[in-house]
C-alpha cells in the first residue's frame, strides 16, 4: 500500500485571480487550472505538480468575522515550505503584507502573514 499524501486544500477568497497571482509570485507556483466550479463559483488551482491550493469564490459569499482558531472546523493556517525564507519575506513585505511571529526552532525557521482575506500562511524553511 502506498503512503497517502495531501493533494489540495480549498479556501474561499474575495478575488481568486488576484490571490492566485499573489501566491504564484510569492512561492514560484503556477496556475494548474481555473474555471467554473460548485455553486456557480470560480476556482483557481495554484501550486506544483503534486499538490495545490484551490482558490475559490462563491457568488453568494458570507463574510466571516470569527477568529478561525476558535471555530470548530476553521482553517487556522496554511503551511508552505520554502528554500529561501528571507527572499519570500521580502516579497511578502513588498506586497504590503505584514510578516509576524518569527521563530527559529528545531529544525528550521518560520514566520506568518495574513492575506487580504485574513487567511493566515506559515512560511517555513528547513535548510
Amino acid at each position: 500500500m502506498s503512503q497517502a499524501f495531501l493533494e489540495h486544500i480549498n479556501v474561499t477568497v474575495s478575488d481568486p485571480e488576484a490571490t492566485a497571482n499573489r501566491l504564484c509570485e510569492l512561492f514560484g507556483w503556477k496556475v494548474r487550472w481555473n474555471g467554473q466550479s460548485i455553486y456557480g463559483g470560480e476556482t483557481y488551482h495554484v501550486g506544483g505538480e503534486e499538490s495545490y491550493l484551490a482558490i475559490y469564490k462563491n457568488p453568494n459569499e458570507l463574510e466571516s468575522n470569527s477568529n478561525t482558531y476558535q471555530v470548530l472546523g476553521g482553517l487556522n493556517h496554511v503551511g508552505i515550505v520554502v528554500n529561501d525564507i528571507e527572499a519570500v519575506e521580502e516579497r511578502v513585505k513588498k506586497m504590503g503584507l505584514q510578516p509576524h511571529s518569527h521563530a527559529d526552532y528545531e529544525p528550521g525557521q518560520r514566520f506568518y502573514f495574513q492575506d487580504e482575506d485574513n487567511i493566515e500562511f506559515e512560511v517555513v524553511c528547513y535548510s
